[in-house]
């Protein structure tokens, strides 16, 4: 069974970075995510969840909503299972749960009904 865990969240000052993590931690039978398109959506209080960035299996292609487009980036290591969010010159407007996520396809995807596994959530606060 896959399960994504999120960490690197916290409370930072409007201009500061910040690097999520989503770790795939099972690998029943053998089962991980390292063939599948992966995101991250989040979502602010009182409005609903958002597309943020989304990485194909191999890493070779990435997409980013315009909201965050030239401040973040999405990454991958296939090898360990891990997916990252290099979050740079954050703004107030980024304060949400940062959700990852692991699609059923293998290509980069917004299409939020093509994700089939979802983390629990990390938040970033960032303060003006």
């Amino acid at each position: 069974q896959v399960q994504l865990v999120e960490s690197g969240g916290g409370l930072v000052q409007a201009g500061d970075s910040l690097k999520l993590s989503c770790v795939d931690s099972g690998r029943t039978f053998g089962r991980t995510v390292s063939n599948n398109g992966m995101g991250w959506f989040r979502q602010a209080p009182g409005k609903e969840r958002e597309f943020v960035a989304t990485i194909s299996w191999n890493g070779g292609t990435t997409d980013y909503s315009d909201s965050v487009k030239g401040r973040f980036i999405i990454s991958r290591d296939r090898v360990k299972n891990i997916l990252y969010l290099q979050m740079n010159s954050l703004e107030a407007e980024d304060t949400a749960v940062y959700y990852c996520a692991a699609s059923r396809l293998a290509a980069a995807t917004r299409a939020v009904d093509t994700y089939r596994y979802w983390g629990q959530g990390t938040q970033v606060t960032v303060s003006s």
